[in-house]
């Protein structure tokens, strides 16, 4: 695979579960590549689609790439409802707070050049991990980029833990710091 270039995979184990933005902050500081990839474990996004985040920072257009589920015609898992319109609002609030016109601000698929990590210092201990990479490359004047990605999202059943409370600690995480 192309991608496979660029992969190098280091499983970092923590004593116990201290939220997902801690979870990245740990990734970040253990990573060591020229390009980072942020992709949460579950699988929802395919990691055969990689070469598509890389792309734009690799030809030099971009320092920030967010795999978006809502552009496109890539394929995806219908999801439930309330999850998508919390989704909408999310974005569109980040929308008029950070001025970037992203379709899919809570992506969990995002890649960054390293000179972005320095400037993103994240504090989100939780799910508004997401809300304040966004923000905080926005206000950092970075090369945003958007590709369509597949996306095969969980039901609850299935195991998807993101719930209403999660879309107030983004909320947060957009207020300038």
């Amino acid at each position: 695979d192309t991608y496979s270039v660029y992969a190098s995979w280091t499983r970092i184990f923590q004593p116990q579960n201290l939220g997902k933005g801690r979870a990245v902050r740990t990734a970040l500081e253990a990573a060591r590549g020229e390009i980072l990839v942020i992709q949460d474990a579950d699988l929802e996004y395919d990691p055969a689609e990689y070469r598509l985040l890389l792309r734009p920072i690799e030809s030099g257009e971009a320092d920030v790439v967010f795999g978006s589920r809502f552009v496109g015609s890539s394929d995806h898992r219908v999801q439930n409802f309330w999850h998508q319109q919390g989704n909408r609002l999310l974005t569109l609030i980040s929308y008029v707070v950070t001025g970037l016109n992203l379709s899919d601000m809570a992506t969990c698929y995002k890649a960054f050049h390293r000179r972005v990590v320095p400037a993103l210092d994240l504090q989100s201990p939780g799910f508004g991990v997401d809300a304040e990479i966004t923000a905080k490359v926005a206000r950092g004047g970075f090369r945003i980029f958007e590709v369509p990605v597949s996306y095969f999202g969980r039901s609850q059943a299935e195991g998807k833990k993101i719930r209403l409370k999660d879309g107030f600690s983004a909320l947060a995480s957009l207020a300038p710091t």
